[in-house]
C-alpha cells in the first residue's frame, strides 16, 4: 500500500523540500557536520564493488519502507542520501520527508560525479 500511495504521490508531482548538493557541497557538509548520517541507497554489489562514501549506511531503496522504523531516531539529523545518478536517491530523499524527516539532502548526479570530483571512495563491505 505504501509503495502505490508513493509512485501516486511522484506521478501527481508533489513537491518537496529536500534539497539537491553537488559533490563539493555534499563533501564540505560531511567535512562540516558531525552529526549526520550518509546513507547510500544503491545494491549491495554496487556498494561492494563500485565504491562507496566513507561513513555510509547501506540501505537500498528497494527495502528503504521496511526500514523506516528503524531510521525514526535520525529524523532531527542530516540525512545525505546518494545512489549512482540521483535518480534513486532522490526518491529515497522524497519518501524520507513523507515521513517526517525535515533534513534530506541528495547528492545530484550521484556518485559518478563523486568519483569524476576525485572525493574519497571506500571499497568492499563493511564488517
Amino acid at each position: 500500500m505504501k509503495r502505490i500511495i508513493f509512485t501516486l504521490l511522484l506521478v501527481i508531482g508533489i513537491s518537496f523540500a529536500y534539497q539537491d548538493l553537488d559533490s563539493k557541497t555534499f563533501y564540505e557538509t560531511i567535512q562540516k557536520e558531525k552529526d549526520i548520517i550518509i546513507l547510500d541507497v544503491r545494491t549491495p554489489q554496487e556498494y561492494e564493488k563500485d565504491g562507496h562514501i566513507p561513513g555510509s549506511i547501506l540501505i537500498p531503496v528497494q527495502v528503504l519502507p521496511q526500514y523506516i522504523k528503524d531510521l525514526e531516531k535520525f529524523k532531527n539529523k542530516k540525512i545525505l542520501v546518494y545512489c549512482r545518478s540521483g535518480n534513486r536517491s532522490s526518491l529515497a530523499a522524497k519518501f524520507l520527508e513523507q515521513n517526517g524527516f525535515k533534513n534530506v539532502y541528495n547528492l545530484k548526479n550521484g556518485i559518478i560525479d563523486w568519483k569524476k570530483q576525485n572525493l574519497p571512495v571506500e571499497y568492499g563491505m563493511k564488517k
